[in-house]
């Protein structure tokens, strides 16, 4: 028996009496007792950003599909507007615990999570831009020495200690394949580097009744209407957070203020092809919470009266489960943030992804799933050209469907694929 196997058993009975961490103790005590694998899920990166909430509940569905007989804790790094109740809702007797961990030794400073880090088999990082949030998996590797692995991310680039550290991982699945000819450049000793789409591509969550209901009071009829999202080059997260920027803030924000305008007018000239051509409805909407005024301010308030009384301007961020249900109901969606056509995606939408020359490879999702059409680089491409495309997909609609269901076929291949290795890690782990 190891050391820390002696000491969750000393410790477990005294522990099991606080009413804060009974439940996790009657959870997590299945692995100790070798009856089952228990995943730590790192994940909930934030709820300011409807994409983030998506990758965590994407990667549950994941795994509540291809490794039913396995726990899992939950460690989020935000969970807040109610996302917790929402999560549990969906997944009853899902454990979450909360804390962070001392950088130089990697030692959990809440009990909760000291006695995940001691109980469960394995760490599970999920989707998004890897930067190592929290120091969550060197913490786990340092303080625990169990094996951990990475699904669907993007990795800009691995300085020493992170080449170091994913050199110990079983598997690192790359959302797009720009990462992972990249990995594959490093030639670390990792056992499996594969294609590993964005969880959110996993995710069934909708709220019909709430999306149902703003949709009758915003005069919005399915099929007749599409949304689109704007976005500044760099997300304000000091200004969503209400803190002062530091120098690097303000030079981003610099640019931002610089591209602000240029993107929006194209993405307005895209809306007045829409209204003129079809005669339906533009919902301006958010992705992240910034944009509810950004989309006011640009998309909203410079368009004359005539086109601004076809434009509903959803005036308060929403969390996923709703936005996913009105998405289901557009037309089609135009947006610079790809977690929404992701997400309308998987509803058979079809969705236009613009990119910003600012954000990561993760666009490239796009073109690795067979949607190269509908995925747009912004500076390189007129406005013109993406109405052209909005359009063929409108007058054409069977054959974008046709191309989202192809689209799908590679999505599920890739998931049954990534789980059948992940299955065999946590077997061998």
């Amino acid at each position: 028996m190891n050391q820390h196997r002696r000491t969750f058993l000393k410790q477990a009975g005294a522990l099991a009496a606080m009413p804060m961490l009974a439940p996790l103790i009657s959870a997590l005590g299945n692995s100790a007792q070798g009856k089952t694998k228990t995943i730590l899920l790192r994940s909930g990166w934030q709820t300011v950003n409807i994409g983030d909430i998506a990758h965590t509940f994407g990667i549950m569905d994941l795994i509540k599909k291809y490794l039913p007989d396995v726990n899992v804790v939950l460690w989020p790094n935000e969970l807040e507007l109610g996302v917790d109740q929402m999560l549990l809702q969906k997944y009853p007797g899902l454990k979450i615990v909360n804390g962070g961990v001392d950088v130089v030794t990697g030692k959990p400073k809440t009990d909760e999570l000291d006695q995940a880090f001691l109980t469960c088999d394995f760490m599970l990082h999920g989707s998004g831009n890897y930067h190592g949030p929290s120091n969550a998996l060197p913490a786990w590797h340092k303080y625990t020495g169990k094996p951990f692995g990475i699904y669907g991310v993007t990795i800009d680039e691995l300085d020493a200690p992170l080449k170091d550290l994913f050199s110990k991982a079983s598997f690192v699945f790359c959302r797009e394949t720009e990462t992972l000819k990249y990995l594959r450049s490093l030639e670390l000793p990792i056992p499996v580097q594969e294609f590993g789409l964005d969880a959110t591509f996993a995710m069934e969550l909708h709220n019909d009744a709430k999306a149902n209901a703003y949709l009758q009071e915003a005069g919005l009829r399915k099929g007749e209407f599409i949304c689109v999202i704007p976005r500044l080059r760099y997300t304000p997260y000091w200004q969503m957070r209400n803190q002062p920027p530091n120098a690097n803030d303000s030079d981003r924000y610099a640019i931002s203020l610089q591209h602000k305008e240029k993107d929006a007018a194209k993405m307005r000239a895209i809306m007045k092809r829409w209204i003129t051509e079809t005669g339906f409805k533009v919902l301006v909407c958010p992705e992240v919470t910034y944009q509810v005024q950004l989309g006011k301010e640009t998309l909203v308030d410079p368009l004359p009266d005539d086109l601004k009384k076809m434009v509903v301007w959803r005036d308060q961020y929403w969390l996923t489960d709703e936005a996913a249900s009105v998405y289901k109901q557009s037309r089609a969606l135009v947006t610079f943030e790809p977690h929404s056509a992701i997400i309308a995606i998987m509803d058979k939408i079809p969705s236009i992804h613009l990119k910003q020359p600012t954000d990561t490879r993760k666009g490239q999702m796009f073109r690795d799933i067979g949607l190269g059409e509908w995925y747009f680089h912004i500076d390189e491409t007129p406005a013109s050209q993406v109405a052209d495309t909005l359009m063929k997909i409108h007058h054409h609609y069977a054959g974008a469907l046709a191309k989202i269901e192809k689209a799908h076929k590679v999505v599920r291949h890739s998931q049954r694929e990534n789980f059948r290795l992940i299955k065999r890690a946590l077997q061998q782990g």
